[in-house]
């Protein structure tokens, strides 16, 4: 999906998507399966919607461009981790 669209806006899709994805996965119990059958068929309509050629842009929050700055530097180490 995010290949094809415009060269200027993958990155925008691509921490669109990954930002979604980890919200959504950080938020439910792996034993709800209701609420993860739910999460895949909205996933799914999403993505759908989003793969229309028309859709040439996506809006990026500020906190999905602060949890992109974290997630880049990796997670946090302290002096006692090996």
């Amino acid at each position: 999906m995010v290949n094809s669209k415009p060269e200027t806006t993958r990155p925008k899709f691509r921490l669109f998507v990954r930002y979604t994805f980890h919200d959504n996965a950080s938020k439910v119990s792996p034993r709800n399966v209701s609420f993860i059958e739910h999460l895949l068929r909205k996933g799914t309509r999403q993505i759908e919607s989003y793969e229309d050629p028309g859709v040439k842009d996506c809006w990026v929050s500020e906190e999905m461009i602060q949890w992109n700055e974290m997630w880049k530097k990796g997670p946090k180490r302290t002096l006692t981790d090996p």
